[in-house]
Formats: structure tokens, C-alpha cells, sequence
């Protein structure tokens, strides 16, 4: 059974979510502070981790920085309607997916589904696998999952190897912001191009990108990105 770790101080929005997820299958644990979130994640080593941004004491941005710092296990944060900065904050700090309250379980559901099947099918979900590729000081080595940048290992969250991989296997192609949440978050909607925009920047910061003039993943204003094909 799937482990969640949902961390929400409101206890009624809680208890609801952790009976929906339990009724679904999942093996939930659930907390009510930032402080022990971290405290359970340790503990309980989640599969996924339903974060609430808006949480006494430590702020679920805290809470999300800190589990990044050890792990790459996905993230779905929790934010109120309108909250756009939050989201957008929340995305650039480490977070995959978001949902917006109040929370349906059907559609908290949904997101669980599709972060787990991504890890567990990894990129190549049809077993594609093609040799190491060398690309100026970034290797990326489809096989193994592994992407080194001046020969030391860079750690990528499941959703920000995806869009690389996803990028880089037609270098010069310009993908859209909705082709992108097709193909990395499975959003076959008119899904929220911060998704996108948040994780590419997240992507660019791990490789040593600059921010003006980046070497791999470029912006075609009006368009999407590419991935630059120069090695």
C-alpha cells in the first residue's frame, strides 16, 4: 500500500482526508505541525508527502526546503484559492504538484496517482533505453537514471528529471508549456503553466544555469523551451 504523509494543522480538513485516503488504500500518516511532519517523514519514510503551506510555527515552505535537502520523495502542497505567490514560491522550492482548497479527494487522489506512477515508470515507460548522452560539461545517462553536470552527480526531484529527459531526447524541439505538463505531470487539461515555468527554474539552478543566457534548457518567448543541442 502506497505511504502518504499528510501534514495539516486544520484537524477537520485532516480527519477528512485522512479517512478519503485510507478508504482509497493508501497507508496514511498524518500530522498537524511542520515540526512533527519532519518528525513523522522520518520516521515513516512516505511515499508522498501532502503538504499544507499554511501551518503554525513552521511554515510548510520550511518544511518543504528541509525534505529537499535529503530527499527527492514527491511533494503535493496544499494552498487557499488565490493564493498565486504561494504557489508560485512553493513550486521553486522543491514542491511537484499542488491542489487548491477545498480539497476534493477525488482530485487529491488523482495527483497521488499520477506522482507515484511516474516514479514507478520512470521516463521510459515503454523500456526505451538509449546510451549515455554528453552534452558540454552535462551527462545524462538515460539508463542508469543519473545526471552528472562537471563530473559531480546533481539530485533531481522525479518531476525535474522527467522534464529534462523529456527535453533533451529531442534536442532543438520546442516544446509548449502544455506539452510539457502532458508529458511530465500527466495534466492532459489546460493545466497551470507555473508547473512548468517553476520546475525549469529549479532545473536550471541544479545544472549552474545562468539565469540570462542558459546553455541547455532555453526560452522561445511565446512558445515553451527547448533543449540546446550544442556540446
Amino acid at each position: 500500500m502506497p505511504r502518504v504523509l499528510l501534514i495539516e494543522d486544520d484537524p477537520a480538513v485532516r480527519e477528512g482526508a485522512l479517512l478519503a485516503l485510507r478508504r482509497q488504500g493508501h497507508d496514511v500518516a498524518a500530522a498537524g505541525t511542520g515540526e512533527e511532519g519532519l518528525d513523522r517523514f522520518r520516521s515513516f519514510r512516505p511515499e508522498v508527502v501532502v503538504l499544507d503551506l499554511m501551518l503554525p510555527g513552521m511554515s510548510g515552505l520550511e518544511v518543504c526546503r528541509r525534505i529537499r535537502m535529503d530527499s527527492q520523495v514527491p511533494i503535493i502542497m496544499v494552498t487557499a484559492m488565490g493564493d498565486d505567490i504561494d504557489v508560485v514560491v512553493g513550486l521553486e522550492t522543491g514542491a511537484d504538484d499542488y491542489v487548491v482548497k477545498p480539497v476534493r479527494a477525488r482530485v487529491l487522489e488523482a495527483r497521488i496517482r499520477a506522482v507515484l506512477r511516474r516514479v514507478e515508470q520512470g521516463p521510459f515507460p515503454d523500456g526505451t533505453v538509449a546510451a549515455p548522452e554528453t552534452y558540454g560539461e552535462l551527462r545524462i545517462d538515460r539508463a542508469a537514471l543519473t545526471v552528472t553536470c562537471g563530473g559531480a552527480a546533481v539530485a533531481l526531484a522525479p518531476s525535474e528529471l522527467r522534464l529534462l529527459l523529456t527535453l533533451s531526447a529531442s534536442p532543438g524541439q520546442v516544446f509548449s508549456r502544455q506539452q510539457l505538463l502532458e508529458a511530465v505531470w500527466e495534466h492532459n487539461y489546460h493545466g497551470d503553466a507555473r508547473l512548468v515555468d517553476a520546475c525549469v527554474k529549479r532545473l536550471r539552478t541544479k545544472l549552474g544555469e545562468p539565469s540570462r543566457q542558459p546553455r541547455y534548457i532555453q526560452t522561445v518567448r511565446g512558445f515553451g523551451y527547448r533543449f540546446s543541442s550544442s556540446r
